[in-house]
C-alpha cells in the first residue's frame, strides 16, 4: 500500500490535489480546515473603473464569476492553479506569478502601469500578507473587496482522528498559514499532540511552517517553490527517504 497522506485543503480546492495524489499512488484522507462560502452579490458589479484584476486564490476567481461575466480585463494570478481557473472561467489575458504574493507584487510592477487606473482584488475577509500595502508605495491603487468567506472548521473527521491515534498517517499537507493555524488549534482541542511524532508536515512556504512549529512532528519540510507541483515533489522525496 502507498503512504497515507492527510489533505487539509478546503473541499473547493481539493479535487486537483487528490487526483494528483491518486496518480502518484498515495492513499489519502481529508480534513478540510476551512469551509468556503460565496455570498450572493448585493448589487450589480461595475468593472469599468479598473484596468486589471488581481487573483490570490482560485476561490477569488470563483467568487468573481458570481460578480461579473466580463472577461475583458487582464487577470494577474498568484500561481498556476489560479491562472488555470481563470482560463477555465473564460479569461484570455492571464498572467501567473507562479509563486506567492511577493512574486505577484513583482509581476504587477512589471506588467501594469499604476497611472492607468486601479486594480480590483476580489478576496476573502482574511488574507495572507498585505498585497495592497506592498504596491501602494509604488503608486498603485488596489480595490480589495471581500467576496467570499473562509470559515475555520471546529471539528476533525472521526476517521482522521482514528488514523492519527493509530499512527497510520505518514504526512500532512499544508497550503496556507490559516489552514495550519486551524489544524494546530484542533490538535490541541482533541489532545492529539502525541500522535504527530511520527508524522511529517509538508508546507507550501516558510510562513506556513511557522504556524505549525509548536507541535512535535517527525520533521517539518518547506517546498522550494510555493506551488502544488513543488510541494508534491517534496512529499515524494520525504516519503522515499523515510522508506530507505
Amino acid at each position: 500500500m502507498g503512504p497515507l497522506v492527510l489533505n487539509t485543503r478546503p473541499e473547493t480546492d481539493s479535487a486537483e490535489l487528490l487526483a494528483a495524489l491518486d496518480t502518484r499512488g498515495y492513499r489519502h484522507l481529508s480534513a478540510p480546515m476551512l469551509a468556503i462560502s460565496f455570498p450572493a452579490p448585493e448589487k450589480p458589479f461595475d468593472i469599468s473603473p479598473y484596468q486589471a484584476l488581481i487573483f490570490t486564490s482560485a476561490n477569488g476567481v470563483r467568487a468573481f464569476d458570481q460578480l461579473s461575466r466580463d472577461r475583458t480585463l487582464p487577470a494577474l494570478c498568484v500561481g498556476d492553479a489560479t491562472a488555470r481557473m481563470c482560463r477555465e472561467m473564460g479569461f484570455a489575458n492571464v498572467l501567473s506569478a507562479n509563486g506567492d504574493i511577493h512574486d505577484l507584487a513583482t509581476l504587477i510592477r512589471q506588467k501594469i502601469d499604476p497611472a492607468s487606473g486601479p486594480l480590483f482584488h476580489p478576496a476573502a475577509r482574511k488574507t495572507a500578507g498585505d498585497l495592497g500595502g506592498m504596491l501602494r508605495v509604488d503608486g498603485f491603487t488596489i480595490d480589495r473587496q471581500t467576496v467570499y468567506e473562509a470559515i475555520a472548521c471546529d471539528t476533525l473527521p472521526q476517521n482522521v482522528i482514528d488514523a492519527l491515534h493509530r499512527h497510520h498517517i505518514d504526512a500532512v499537507l499544508f497550503f496556507s498559514p490559516r489552514t495550519a493555524e486551524t489544524f494546530v488549534k484542533l490538535v490541541h482541542s482533541y489532545k492529539l499532540e502525541g500522535a504527530l511524532a511520527g508524522v511529517d508536515a509538508i508546507c507550501l512556504s516558510p510562513a506556513v511552517q511557522s504556524r505549525i512549529s509548536d507541535l512535535t512532528w517527525h520533521r517539518t519540510h518547506v517546498a522550494s517553490q510555493p506551488t502544488q507541483e513543488y510541494l508534491l515533489s517534496l512529499l515524494g522525496s520525504v516519503v522515499t527517504a523515510c522508506r530507505t
